[in-house]
């Protein structure tokens, strides 16, 4: 036996068998979910979000959350509208963006809408998606310093990689 060299008698065999199933991490990431609610912090994680999957090959999947609020719903104030035309003006300014940058940017998108409360809608278009990272935009109110914000929350769940954009 040679000096530093393992010897015959340790080495032990050992076959491992893949399965071909999903892997989360492999490769790079395949699928990026940025949260989008319309803030100018949301469009920057998006952007930044694009280019990462630009760069990764990967697909960059836009979320949009729409809140349900049940005491707006309960005094008649048309709620489902409102937010419904948040994500038509979402997708119209995804649209006009990534017309603009075609050929020399281009990024497989798709937008999703969830309703629900953002962390929720998030956490399950992360999961349904089969996520590799999620990107959001910092949060805009200075209540989220004291409660905790979305992305605060996304990060201490653990479950990605979470990107937080100022």
């Amino acid at each position: 036996m040679k000096a530093g060299g393992p010897s015959s008698d340790n080495l032990a065999v050992v076959t491992e068998q893949r399965s071909h199933g999903f892997e989360r991490g492999t490769d790079g990431p395949k699928v990026i979910v940025a949260g989008v609610d319309g803030s100018d912090s949301s469009l920057r994680a998006a952007a930044y979000a694009s280019g990462l999957a630009r760069r990764q090959g990967a697909l960059l999947a836009l979320v949009y959350v729409q809140p349900v609020l049940a005491a707006g719903a309960a005094l008649g104030a048309p709620v489902a509208d409102a937010t419904e035309e948040v994500a038509e003006d979402l997708v119209a300014q995804v649209r006009e963006a990534m017309e603009r940058f075609k050929g020399a940017f281009d990024v497989r998108w798709e937008f999703h809408t969830f309703r629900g409360d953002p962390y929720n809608g998030l956490v399950k278009a992360a999961d349904d998606l089969k996520a590799d990272a999620v990107v959001v935009g910092a949060s805009e109110q200075a209540g989220h310093r004291i409660v905790g914000s979305v992305a605060v929350r996304l990060v201490k769940a653990g479950r990605w990689p979470v990107t937080v954009v100022p």
